[in-house]
């Protein structure tokens, strides 16, 4: 097999369990779901959310999300932060394509590559990470991938 079809594989496989990871999040309007993988390893996880402490509902009386609840990406690479591990060259794999501010955190971060499953309304958040020369790819989770 050769590595470009490896990759494609590889890639499918953690959008996957990004996908699955999104159940964790107690969000109704939208569940997203993100991991980091570098060297064939998760290093980190997130899902969108309130922060560590706060109560466990996204979204207000009109449905509208708090503004202080966290995007996946953002807890990902904050878990990060935290732990003895770097992110400089890692995947991020997220269900949803990033918003300009996670894509802001992206590159500061080191992260090389992003693959989505979904795009998201907006594009600005892809267009940064382009500039910055991220490489970024849609994977269609639904595709059924073959080995």
């Amino acid at each position: 097999m050769n590595e470009n079809r490896k990759q494609d594989i590889l890639d499918h496989r953690y959008l996957r369990m990004a996908k699955i990871w999104a159940e964790n999040s107690y969000c109704k309007r939208r569940q997203v779901g993100a991991l980091l993988v570098k060297d064939g390893a998760i290093i980190s996880d997130g899902f969108n959310g309130t922060p560590s402490g706060f109560e466990n509902i996204c979204e207000d009386e009109n449905n509208v999300s708090k503004p202080y609840v966290l995007h996946a990406e953002a807890n990902a690479i904050t878990k990060i932060a935290r732990s003895s591990q770097n992110s400089d060259g890692a995947t991020l794999y997220v269900t949803a394509s990033p918003c300009i501010d996670c894509a802001k955190l992206i590159i500061q971060c080191g992260i090389s590559r992003v693959v989505y499953g979904e795009k998201y309304r907006l594009e600005d958040g892809l267009q940064l990470l382009r500039r910055a020369g991220i490489e970024t790819k849609y994977v269609n989770i639904n595709d059924n991938e073959s080995e």
